[in-house]
C-alpha cells in the first residue's frame, strides 16, 4: 500500500532538514517537478535543529570561502525572500589561538580570507578583550575576526525554506523512513519507503549524519561518517558578547543569543556512527563547564538550561560531497558537510539542483565530486577548519 500523495515524482529528496529542504526548493524553483521530500523524523528533528546557527567564511579552502560567501548574501536576504526572519545577526566570528602555532595557522587562513576580498583581521592578544570582555588574561596569544560573519537563530530558517517549498508544489512527508533504493541498468528506478513505494528517475542523498546508511540503501560504499557532538544552552545574562567564539586547540564555541543565553558547545571523542542515538553527557557538561571558566571566570555561577546533541556528517578531507554518484545514475549526494551543513546550504544546493538537472556547475569536481574518494589516493585537499 503506497500512502505517499503520489506514485511516480521526477526526484526524490532523502531528508528533511535544511540541504534537502534547501535542494528541494531550487528544484522547484527550476521547474523541475514534482519533487518528494523524505524524512524518517520530523521537522528539524535532525542536525539542522540542532546546530549552535553559526555563519562564517572563514575556511581554509578557497572554494569553501565563496560557497560560504554566497551563503551570507543569501541569509541577509532571506527575510525578503521567505518572509521569516531568521535573526542573521552579522557580529563576528573570533577564533582563538592559544599558541604561536595555532596563530600561524590562522594567519594563513586570514590571507586566503583576506584574499578573497573578505575584511579578516589578526588581533593581537591584548585587543582580545575588546571582543570578549572578561576574558582570562593569558588565556590566549591572539587570534582572528572577520565582522561579516555571523550567527542566526535555525528554527525560522528551516520553516521558511519548508512553507516556501510546499507553496511551490514540493510534497513532504515526515516519519517516513527510506529502506531501499532501486536501480536497472545503472539507473536510479525508485524508492522503498515505510510509506510504500515510489517511482522515479532522482534521488538526492540529503540524509546528514545518516546519509551512509542511505548510500548503503542504494548499494554504494561511501566514507561519509557520523559522528556526535553536544552543546548546551544556559541561562540568559545581560548582553556582553557580539562574535561567535571559537577556540582552535579544542574546538569549543559558543555565543550569546538575543535572549541573552549563550549557546555553544565542546569537540570531545563519541564512537563513531548513529548507533548510540543522541544522548547529552555529564563528561560534556563538565569538560564545557571547565573550558568556559577558564576562558571567562565571570560565567562561573551560570546555570545551564538544557543540554543536546546531534550529528556531524564527516567526509575523510572535510569537504562536503555534492554530485551525481558515477556508479549509479540519477544518484545524488548533497551531504558530508560536518557540522557546516546549516553555513553552506544556500549556496551548496544552488549546484545540487543543477547536479540534478543535468547541468554543469561551477564547483571544482578534485574537490566536490563523489568520485574523488574512488580514485587510489585520497584528496590532497583538505579542510581541516572544522570548529564551530
Amino acid at each position: 500500500m503506497n500512502n505517499l500523495p503520489r506514485a511516480e515524482y521526477r526526484t526524490v529528496v532523502v531528508g528533511g532538514g535544511i540541504v534537502g529542504l534547501f535542494s528541494a526548493y531550487h528544484l522547484a524553483r527550476a521547474g523541475a517537478g514534482p519533487i518528494l521530500v523524505l524524512d524518517r523524523g520530523f521537522l528539524s528533528s535532525g542536525a539542522s535543529g540542532r546546530n549552535g546557527g553559526g555563519v562564517r567564511q572563514q575556511w581554509e579552502t578557497r572554494a569553501t570561502v565563496r560557497l560560504a560567501r554566497e551563503a551570507v548574501r543569501d541569509y541577509r536576504r532571506f527575510g525578503r525572500e521567505f518572509g521569516y526572519n531568521p535573526w542573521f545577526r552579522q557580529t563576528g566570528y573570533l577564533f582563538l589561538a592559544e599558541s604561536a602555532d595555532e596563530l600561524a595557522r590562522l594567519r594563513r587562513v586570514h590571507d586566503l580570507v583576506r584574499s578573497e576580498g573578505l575584511a579578516s583581521e589578526v588581533l593581537a592578544a591584548d585587543a582580545l578583550s575588546r571582543y570578549v570582555p572578561g576574558i582570562a588574561p593569558g588565556s590566549a596569544v591572539g587570534g582572528t575576526y572577520l565582522r561579516s560573519d555571523g550567527v542566526l537563530y535555525p528554527f525560522p530558517a528551516i520553516w521558511g525554506v519548508y512553507e516556501a517549498a510546499r507553496a511551490l508544489g514540493v510534497d513532504l512527508a515526515f516519519g517516513v523512513e527510506v529502506l531501499g533504493i532501486d536501480s536497472e541498468a545503472g539507473r536510479v528506478t525508485g524508492v522503498r519507503s515505510s510509506a510504500g513505494p515510489v517511482a522515479t528517475t532522482s534521488v538526492v542523498n540529503a540524509a546528514g549524519g545518516w546519509s551512509s546508511d542511505v548510500a548503503r540503501r542504494a548499494g554504494l560504499d561511501v566514507p561519509n561518517v557520523a559522528t556526535r557532538h553536544e552543546i548546551l544552552a544556559t541561562e540568559p545574562l545581560k548582553p556582553f558578547l557580539d562574535p561567535m567564539v571559537v577556540r582552535a586547540s579544542d574546538g569549543l564555541y559558543f555565543s550569546q543569543t538575543v535572549h541573552g543565553g549563550l549557546v555553544g558547545g565542546l569537540t570531545l571523542p563519541h564512537p563513531a556512527g548513529t548507533a548510540a542515538g543522541l544522548p547529552s553527557s555529564a563528561k560534556f557538561l563538565t569538560a564545557m563547564a571547565r573550558a568556559l571558566v577558564g576562558l571567562l571566570p565571570r560565567l562561573r555561577s551560570l546555570r545551564v538550561l538544557r543540554a543536546w546533541s546531534g550529528f556531524y556528517d564527516d567526509t575523510p578531507d572535510g569537504l562536503p560531497v555534492i554530485g551525481e554518484d558515477p556508479r549509479l545514475g540519477g544518484f545524488v549526494h548533497a551531504n558530508g558537510f560536518g557540522g557546516h551543513g546549516f553555513m553552506l546550504a544556500p549556496a551548496a544546493t544552488r549546484r545540487v539542483a543543477r547536479a540534478v538537472l543535468g547541468e554543469r556547475t561551477d564547483l571544482e569536481p578534485e574537490l566536490f565530486a563523489p568520485d574523488r574518494f574512488l580514485a587510489p589516493r585520497l584528496p590532497s585537499t583538505a579542510e581541516r577548519l572544522l570548529l564551530g
